[in-house]
């Protein structure tokens, strides 16, 4: 029934008056690696102003600080040309990994005959393998973008492999049942389903690229993060070794962190779980 015409609308009793929002709680989750990353450089810079420790021992972090802002330049040349490396062995792994993953996954005969020469070979530790590159390639960028594939490589085959060889068989006997052919068990099921291993295996593989790279430009290089800091290392320029260490460290973050993101992009539909969310 419509209220008379003139008449004011009949005003909401005060127990339904709406309350005022809650308070904003402070984002501890996102703060969480700022806060933890302050106190680790706090902790850091205390301890070696308590125990009075010498600079070629352990340079505090305003030490480093300083060495960073000193020799920017060069911090600054030799971390992009590490970067550089680093990026393409990872994307000739990305693409190699994934190319023998699938065919090691296609078939059991091929997993059983591939499979032992794979970990064969990624036992092999990859300090030795340089001196070999650097006999077939020479000293620069060859042995270093090599030496990032064949260290990022291994995941990334055995995670894709894996994805394909977890098919539920009875998931593929119902599909077979149907119809199906292999080929399209393979595209409907197993390649989806391989595709959240593949892509958690891409931020392991992008921090050992970076291993492989320094550990090539230690060897065999006339540039990079890895040379400069053995160049430091010879002239105990302790600071300018440790703002070498912290650059790798930044990179390899941005670049874990990258990876991360185009994870959950691409497969968050296959993270359920909260128990990685909890408190």
């Amino acid at each position: 029934m419509s209220a008379p015409a003139g008449s004011k609308p009949a005003e909401p009793p005060a127990d339904t008056v709406a309350a005022p929002p809650a308070p904003r709680q402070f984002p501890w989750i996102k703060a969480a690696p700022w806060l933890y990353t302050i106190a680790l450089f706090a902790i850091w810079e205390a301890s070696v102003h308590l125990f009075a420790l010498p600079q070629y021992v352990l340079p505090a972090p305003s030490v480093i600080l300083g060495a960073i802002i000193q020799y920017w330049p060069t911090i600054w040349t030799n971390s992009v040309q590490t970067l550089y490396t680093t990026l393409v062995g990872f994307a000739m792994a990305v693409a190699g990994g994934l190319a023998l993953g699938l065919l090691v996954g296609w078939s059991r005969f091929i997993y059983a005959g591939l499979y032992p020469l794979m970990i064969g070979f990624n036992a092999i530790p990859k300090v030795a393998v340089v001196p070999i590159l650097v006999i077939w390639f020479g000293i620069g960028d060859v042995p270093a973008i090599l030496t990032a594939f064949l260290i990022a490589f291994f995941p990334i085959v055995v995670n894709v492999a894996t994805g394909l060889a977890t098919i539920e068989p009875e998931m593929e006997d119902v599909l077979r049942a149907l119809g199906a052919k292999k080929m399209d068990v393979m595209l409907k099921v197993g390649i989806p389903r391989s595709m959240p291993y593949f892509f958690g295996s891409l931020k392991i593989a992008i921090t050992l690229a970076f291993v492989g790279s320094v550990i090539s430009e230690t060897i065999a290089a006339n540039s990079g993060l890895g040379h400069m800091m053995l160049a430091a290392q010879s002239q105990f320029n302790v600071p300018l070794v440790f703002a070498g260490l912290i650059m790798l460290a930044i990179e390899g973050i941005a670049m874990y962190a990258l990876m991360a993101w185009i994870e959950k992009r691409t497969t968050g539909w296959a993270h359920r779980s909260g128990m990685a969310q909890g408190n």
